[in-house]
């Protein structure tokens, strides 16, 4: 029943905001949290990281271990930390820091604090943010609305398995590959023999939610040496259950659905420009002319939506 978004523009602009239109157009598909994965323009150098903390009365220490991680690896912050404190118990927190010396071996040793502080994205140019709530409510709290960028993802929660936390909300990071976020769409049947077979090449998973089993899957395949269309089309006879998702990095978008295409995307591109969801009524609030045409899913199970000049084959 979940709701999913994508959103490319040509040039940086108000994505953000498109996402927010995109999202609250679906919202009534999952009212327990909403998600934004967000690719602003990529830094040169250094990471933007967005995080969780569970317990907001240990903001100092927790910001003082996590700090700690960061200069055991040659890293540190290079801007103040920004706050979020809106919620009971949690607080959110945006940073920018230097590069670790090795990306993947920091995030293993950040992720030891996972249970008082999460890393929840981590890129040159992505940004998640995702809370509990509808779309209107979590954009407001988080300033979504405001956010500039070329491209991001969207997703309305209706959980049915795993709990319903801030945390455990779309999209997700495929940790620790940077600036790759997926939301999705349905159910993976064999989760758990493929979270076994990743967590024995080392892969970290922080909740039960097999949608970020598929970030991390894809990404895996990638570093073996496929190219993302590649990895797309092998997700559809590897990964056994009624699927469609929709992964990005800094160059774009990607999508794949399951051999039934049970869980429907529908798009429109015009201009150089994307806006794609669940629902028709959703990409109809970005596209509003009668003279659109509205692709209704098309004969392809997988497909590359690129940012401007950008290639997605890699």
């Amino acid at each position: 029943m979940c709701g999913i978004a994508g959103r490319i523009l040509q040039a940086p602009g108000a994505v953000g905001a498109d996402l927010v239109d995109l999202m609250d157009a679906q919202s009534h598909r999952g009212a327990d949290s909403t998600g934004f994965a967000i690719y602003g323009t990529p830094r040169d150098t250094g990471y933007v990281l967005r995080g969780m903390g569970f317990d907001k009365t240990k903001i100092d220490s927790d910001m003082d271990d996590f700090r700690a991680t960061l200069k055991d690896h040659g890293a540190d912050l290079l801007e103040d930390p920004d706050f979020l404190t809106d919620n009971a118990d949690h607080y959110g927190v945006r940073m920018v820091i230097s590069d670790p010396e090795d990306l993947g071996q920091w995030v293993a040793d950040a992720d030891t604090l996972t249970d008082r502080f999460e890393v929840q994205s981590c890129g040159r140019s992505l940004e998640i943010i995702k809370d509990t709530g509808d779309a209107a409510q979590v954009a407001d709290k988080h300033g979504v609305r405001e956010l500039i960028g070329t491209h991001g993802l969207g997703h309305a929660r209706l959980a049915t398995e795993s709990s319903v936390l801030p945390n455990a909300s779309h999209p997700f990071w495929a940790r620790p590959f940077s600036d790759v976020a997926i939301v999705h769409n349905g159910q993976i049947t064999d989760y758990f023999t493929w979270r076994e077979k990743l967590e024995r090449q080392g892969y970290q998973f922080l909740t039960g939610n097999d949608s970020e089993l598929i970030a991390v899957w894809v990404s895996d395949q990638i570093k073996q040496g496929l190219t993302l269309q590649q990895a797309l089309k092998k997700s559809i006879t590897s990964i056994d259950g009624v699927f469609t998702y929709m992964i990005a990095n800094t160059d774009g978008i990607g999508f794949a659905k399951d051999r039934f295409a049970m869980k429907p995307i529908v798009a429109i591109e015009e201009n150089g420009e994307l806006a794609a969801a669940t629902e028709e009524q959703a990409v109809r609030r970005i596209y509003t002319g009668e003279s659109v045409v509205v692709n209704y899913d098309g004969p392809s199970l997988t497909g590359l939506w690129g940012v401007g000049n950008r290639s997605m084959a890699a």
